[in-house]
Formats: structure tokens, C-alpha cells, sequence
């Protein structure tokens, strides 16, 4: 007489989630949806849904859609100040370096263009759901500032408040990523990439002590 199989113990449900950091699954869940479907498609329940965590727990770390999406963009800052950094870090106290940061600047909004529009849209709202938005913002924009100080004290750029003249880079180097990720550049017979690395050497015309660049490649040669 064969043995009787003993009875296997009952399987739990399988969950979705199993670590320990739920806000940052929450975060990285909406970043996927927003990556995958847009920011409009982004709701709390799906992204709970699909870690298969309850409401309450999903609650208690998100009052609502506009808390989760200060949270994302506030990611998306710390992504984006990387990218800057990176950029800068070679040519430090290089007036190439400058044109590299516009590169990576416009790369970054066209690789990650709905991460984009979270970052930047309704940004005064979603720095009242989460400080830690001002300081990632905050963080990016200084790497701007400080990398045209230390061009300024090399005599690169010219004379004044480093700052302002962030501003001035960074406003022209947003529409220039919108217009590229909303795609009107694009046009029959016209090189993209040429004419954003062309818009990029004007902006640092703009700020140069002397300014008689024409492209990043006459930049480097300096």
C-alpha cells in the first residue's frame, strides 16, 4: 500500500509587493505608468492595484494624485541634476562644458519627455504636497548657476548676477525642449540635432564676455 502524500500546506496569496520601502514602489510604479501611458492615465488606485497594496497603505503615504506626482517629479529633479552634473564635470571651467549641459539639458526632456511635463507643470502645487520638490529643483538649478559663476570667474562670461543669468539659460533651454518633444521642430529638410546644437551656441552668445561661437565643435578648438 503506497504512502499517502501528506497534505501541502495552503499557498498565500501571491502579492506584488514584498520589500519594504512602499513609498518609494509607489513612486517608481507612477513613473512606470506615467513612462508607459502618460500622466493622465496615472491614477492612485491603479498604481495601488497593481502593487496589490490596500487603500490604507496607499493613503497613508499619498493623500491624493497631486502628492504621488510631487514625489515623481521630485525624482525626476534629482535624475536631471545627475545629468547636468555629468555633463558639466569634464569640460569644468570650459566654455564647452556650457554647450554640453544644453546638450544634456534637451536630451534629458526628449528621452524622458512625460517625466518632463510632470517635473514643470503645475510646479507651485506640487511644491505645497511635497517640500522635498523645492530642493530638488532648487539642486538642479544650482548646477546651472554654479557652473556659470565659475565660467564668469574665468573670464568666459560676462560680468553679473549669475543667477539672472541662469534664468535667461534655463527659460530658453525649456522651450527649446518643449518645442522638441512637442515636435515643432520638426520639419521637412530640417536636421533636428542641428538645429538644437545651433540654438544651444546661441544661448551661450548670449552669456559670453566675447561672443563668436557658432557650435560646440568651434567652442572645444578654443
Amino acid at each position: 500500500m503506497s504512502a499517502v502524500p501528506a497534505p501541502r500546506p495552503a499557498r498565500k496569496p501571491a502579492r506584488a509587493y514584498h520589500h519594504g520601502n512602499l513609498r518609494q514602489a509607489l513612486v517608481d510604479q507612477a513613473a512606470r505608468t506615467i513612462r508607459d501611458t502618460g500622466v493622465e492615465a496615472l491614477t492612485l488606485r491603479d498604481v495601488g492595484e497593481r502593487l496589490r497594496v490596500s487603500r490604507t497603505a496607499l493613503y497613508r503615504h499619498f493623500a491624493d494624485k497631486q502628492a504621488l506626482l510631487a514625489a515623481v517629479a521630485a525624482q525626476g529633479f534629482r535624475a536631471f541634476r545627475q545629468a547636468l552634473a555629468e555633463a558639466w564635470e569634464p569640460s569644468r571651467h570650459d566654455p564647452a562644458g556650457f554647450i554640453d549641459m544644453g546638450r544634456a539639458y534637451v536630451r534629458f526632456a526628449r528621452d524622458n519627455a512625460s517625466f518632463y511635463r510632470v517635473m514643470f507643470g503645475g510646479f507651485v502645487d506640487k511644491v505645497q504636497c511635497d517640500p522635498a520638490l523645492a530642493d530638488e529643483a532648487g539642486s538642479a538649478f544650482s548646477v546651472l548657476v554654479s557652473a556659470i559663476a565659475e565660467l564668469q570667474a574665468k573670464g568666459a562670461v560676462r560680468d553679473g548676477d549669475p543667477q539672472g543669468l541662469a534664468v535667461y539659460v534655463w527659460a530658453s533651454s525649456h522651450g527649446l525642449a518643449l518645442l522638441a518633444i512637442d515636435g515643432q521642430l520638426s520639419r521637412p529638410g530640417v536636421d533636428l540635432d542641428a538645429l538644437i546644437e545651433a540654438t544651444i551656441a546661441q544661448m551661450w552668445q548670449g552669456i559670453a564676455r566675447e561672443p563668436r561661437y557658432t557650435t560646440r565643435d568651434q567652442v572645444a578648438a578654443s
